[in-house]
């Protein structure tokens, strides 16, 4: 990730995700050690959803606030370093900054990284809203549940891949216009899924949308940490946490309350709502790029490998055809992403990164995590819709998955300051597999109870396994490949929601639905078994320079 070069004008890097994530959840923890439809009439339904939506956006905003005031304590704040490629001013020659500069500049990162926050959460829900309105969307759409799937695994898949591929396109033309070109791809999708006709058009829809997503957390903390510097930066990268992370959790509530009001697609249209806040970004976002080099062969190489393994796992909803195409993918993109990783070194996998072996243990045991998350995003709507229940009210059930998730990262830190990022994966790991035990029971017997308990245990896996995963791939490789390296990370992290996805949705006819999340259970145990040779190893505290 290329910096400042001697007497060239300065450029801005755009940090992969994780690389992104990684410096949130760190000063996050750093500061804290510093019902059915015939019940009512339609509008007194429409009361019972708002209250109860304006009753979670209060709690979660209020949760929000905690994390962004504690991140906002300059006390608590740590010292601040670049990201990765970007260069820093040596200790002792920062220009001092009068009180109303600093003032100043505290009010527009506020402003900013609210924003970023809002537009961050947005791109969220086109993954944990549209999930509660599958079972609806399957049924008008004349598609079984499992088929219905493929709308959150493709979604998935693209997020993953194409994260990595906006940062090093910011390389060669700045932020503008990728996330310009990003945010309008995700509006775009998401009006097309809206408007869909057929299954197969709100796929395609939904590929566009993801791929559009994936722009927002990558080059959203860019921005971020491009124009600010310091406790400014930490308390402002905190603040995009805390906002998503508020907007994200009310996910599942939101598309559960829209849908029983305004149908499913108002859900799949709701992040349009990120049109909106692009022009208020806009003289904040860095135009200039570096002219960095693009492996655009290469990521379309590893796309077609993993979409391969998504098609592969998911076919037996779909027949033999998508089965053929996802094995023909997977088994000609893995031989060819080797042999161009030797010919392209630093290219889209650096061969540096994809040889440390701490990476890419960590990498697939974290990966669990992901699949065991959308895969319960899957399975809870379709168990519960199917027993009588209403969108809005499996919103309603998971409210405590979201405080979870808000809490999470209080937890994670000081955890990981603890026994280190290993034995947190670990840990992660086995919470993960334990959650999937207990859906499986949930959704044999229909019980509600159990499958909210497995929904809040793999929320809390989810919340500490991302955060793992960023310090110990963040920890084993060299501050120059730190941010490519978290960028791979990345990749295998997502995938692996794609590959949860597409189990419960092409296994659940075959298998049964508890049956598919027992077979999904075994998944984290084999990331035990990859990660056991980093679990030897000392884990180290110092997770941050």
């Amino acid at each position: 990730m290329s910096g400042i070069t001697s007497g060239s004008k300065p450029s801005v890097r755009a940090p992969s995700m994780t690389g992104a994530m990684l410096r949130m959840w760190i000063t996050a923890s750093k500061a804290r050690n510093a019902a059915t439809r015939t019940v009512t009439t339609l509008p007194m339904r429409a009361a019972v959803v708002g209250a109860a939506v304006t009753g979670a956006v209060k709690v979660v905003m209020g949760s929000s606030r905690n994390v962004v005031g504690a991140c906002s304590d300059p006390r608590a704040a740590p010292k601040s370093s670049a990201p990765a490629g970007m260069s820093r001013p040596p200790e002792g020659l920062a220009l001092p900054m009068s009180s109303s500069s600093a003032s100043s500049s505290s009010a527009d990162a506020r402003r900013v990284s609210l924003l970023v926050g809002l537009l961050f959460g947005l791109a969220g829900m086109g993954s944990s809203s549209a999930a509660i309105a599958l079972p609806v969307l399957a049924r008008d759409l004349d598609v079984s549940t499992g088929v219905s799937a493929w709308a959150i695994s493709l979604y998935a898949l693209m997020l993953a891949v194409t994260t990595a591929v906006y940062g090093r396109v910011s390389d060669l033309v700045g932020v503008r216009l990728p996330l310009l070109v990003g945010v309008g791809l995700m509006v775009a999708g998401a009006l097309g899924g809206a408007l869909a006709p057929t299954f197969g058009v709100l796929l395609v829809a939904r590929i566009f949308q993801g791929a559009g997503a994936a722009a927002v957390p990558t080059l959203g903390v860019a921005i971020i940490s491009a124009k600010y510097h310091g406790t400014v930066r930490s308390a402002a990268l905190g603040r995009v946490a805390g906002v998503a992370a508020a907007v994200s959790c009310v996910g599942p509530l939101a598309g559960g309350s829209v849908e029983g009001l305004l149908g499913w697609r108002a859900v799949i249209a709701l992040p349009m709502l990120g049109a909106l806040l692009v022009p208020l970004l806009w003289r904040a976002v860095p135009a200039d790029g570096s002219g960095a080099r693009l492996d655009l062969f290469g990521a379309v190489l590893v796309a077609g490998t993993a979409a391969g393994v998504v098609l592969l796992v998911q076919s037996p909803s779909t027949g033999p055809v998508i089965a053929a195409v996802g094995a023909t993918l997977l088994l000609l993109g893995a031989p060819a992403v080797a042999l161009w990783v030797r010919r392209r070194p630093q290219g889209f996998l650096p061969i540096t990164v994809i040889r440390n072996a701490v990476v890419v243990r960590s990498a697939l045991a974290a990966a669990a995590v992901p699949a065991a998350w959308f895969a319960l995003l899957i399975a809870v709507p379709a168990v519960l819709v199917a027993r009588g229940w209403e969108p809005w009210q499996v919103g309603m059930a998971l409210l405590p998955s979201a405080a979870t998730g808000l809490l999470a990262p209080r937890v994670a830190g000081p955890l990981l300051s603890r026994i280190g990022a290993a034995l947190s994966l670990a840990l992660a790991a086995v919470i993960a597999s334990v959650a999937l035990l207990i859906s499986a029971a949930g959704a044999s017997i229909g019980s509600a109870v159990l499958l909210v308990v497995a929904v809040v245990a793999v929320t809390l896996a989810f919340g500490l396994g991302q955060p793992a995963l960023m310090a110990a791939v963040g920890d084993a490789v060299a501050e120059d490949v730190r941010g490519v390296a978290l960028g791979v990370a990345t990749l295998f992290f997502l995938v692996g929601g794609g590959v949860g996805s597409a189990v419960v949705g092409g296994l659940s006819d075959a298998l049964t639905m508890p049956g598919s999340l027992l077979l999904l259970a075994v998944l984290p145990v084999l990331g035990l078994v990859a990660l056991a040779p980093n679990l030897r190893r000392t884990p180290s505290l110092d997770l941050v320079d």
